[in-house]
């Protein structure tokens, strides 16, 4: 019989873990947290909070396994020395149930994740952005094309052999419209189908870049801003990287899609995030045109575009190799970053049941990055593609 946490048994758990001892069951406080997984958070009494996770099971008892992963991403900066020191940009895990998919992670309640600070302080302090490049750009740098990395990455517990790379679905959820998905899918979510198929170039585009996928090294594969967590006094907690750098100590968290990836996806899915905060806050009617309605954002793209510049070239000039190693890498990352919004509106479909204007100015915008990835480099950024990537040019 499957074993599923509860407010009434959690704590006991805990204690037959040694997570927790029987001193704090007194003055523990545990409250539910909103999550695909099923979350706990507890306040313990010397104001230690710890937050419990266990991954949702089906019919069978069974789970996707994306904890086992997590666990393997927290292995392998174990197993390997000289990438111990990137820990420090993960969570702290005290306790792993594999048998129960349970996961329990140091709560930190000093930090809150990006998408939150943006939105209540209204500010994009580049000093962040930079931190994100050069943390997102190290991880990749220091994990490239390295086979013993792979080997332990790719390894699947019942097999002596490493498995081969993945190459993810990139099409999964864009598949043409069967007769069952009339009663899986609203109205709205139909319209959605309607206007991607009406364009031959935007499926073709999108099945390209799959082709084109090519894991070479660690990606974190779900990076958006609600999964990075910075410190309520970050203009004064900089911590120096070991290399001279003063970076902000972020923490990117929620690991259970990492693999041997592509550091495009994971680059085009931050600038996503970012370009999602934008494209959220239009104001749009079926009556306005797109052009204004992108031009009357409440978040305006000039407001974010400094951000973005500093992302990227964070980025570069902490990875210029990779423009050397993948000459159509920045293409393909505006390809990444189209698809990131599409994956936006699928999930905007499938949870909140709607597809509005808004989705239709996020669409078209996605349909541009895919489909012309050169050509937006200037109006994402505001800058051209060389400002980013030249080296001379970062620096100076």
């Amino acid at each position: 019989m499957t074993f599923l946490l509860s407010s009434k048994n959690v704590f006991e758990y805990l204690l037959e873990h040694g997570v927790c001892t029987q001193e704090q069951r007194e003055s523990v406080q545990i409250e539910p947290k909103l999550a695909k997984n099923f979350n706990l958070l507890l306040t313990l009494s010397e104001g230690r909070q710890i937050l419990v996770k266990q991954e949702p099971h089906n019919r069978d008892g069974k789970t996707a396994g994306e904890f086992l992963r997590e666990r393997r991403i927290h292995q392998f900066f174990q197993q390997f020395s000289e990438v111990r020191y990137l820990q420090k940009w993960l969570p702290d895990v005290c306790h792993f149930d594999a048998d129960h998919s349970i996961i329990v992670i140091e709560y930190l309640d000093d930090h809150r994740d990006l998408s939150d600070f943006y939105v209540k302080e209204n500010a994009f302090p580049t000093a962040i952005a930079t931190s994100i490049g050069t943390v997102l750009a190290t991880i990749h740098q220091l994990t490239l094309n390295q086979q013993s990395y792979h080997n332990f990455l790719s390894h699947q517990p019942d097999s002596a052999e490493p498995a081969s790379p993945q190459i993810p679905n990139l099409t999964l959820g864009l598949e043409r419209i069967a007769p069952e998905v009339f009663g899986q899918v609203p109205i709205d979510g139909l319209r959605f189908f309607a206007l991607y198929q009406r364009y031959d170039s935007l499926p073709q585009a999108i099945i390209a870049l799959s082709q084109s996928f090519k894991p070479c090294c660690l990606t974190h594969n779900d990076l958006k801003l609600n999964n990075i967590l910075l410190p309520n006094d970050w203009e004064a907690a900089n911590n120096s990287s070991g290399d001279g750098k003063d970076l902000i100590h972020l923490r990117l968290i929620d690991w259970e899609r990492a693999n041997w990836g592509d550091p495009a996806f994971d680059l085009g899915s931050i600038i996503a995030s970012y370009l999602g905060m934008w494209l959220g806050s239009l104001v749009a009617s079926k009556s306005m045109a797109i052009e204004e309605s992108l031009r009357l954002a409440m978040i305006p793209l000039d407001t974010i575009q400094p951000t973005l510049v500093a992302l990227l070239r964070a980025y570069f000039a902490q990875f210029p190799e990779m423009l050397e190693y993948r000459p159509d890498f920045f293409r393909q990352v505006m390809q990444f970053a189209g698809l990131g919004l599409i994956q936006s509106i699928l999930s905007m479909i499938q949870y909140q049941k709607t597809f509005g204007n808004t989705g239709v100015c996020m669409l078209q915008v996605a349909k541009t990055l895919l489909c012309r990835p050169q050509d937006s480099i200037p109006t994402v950024f505001g800058v051209a593609e060389a400002e980013l990537t030249q080296t001379h040019l970062i620096l100076a």
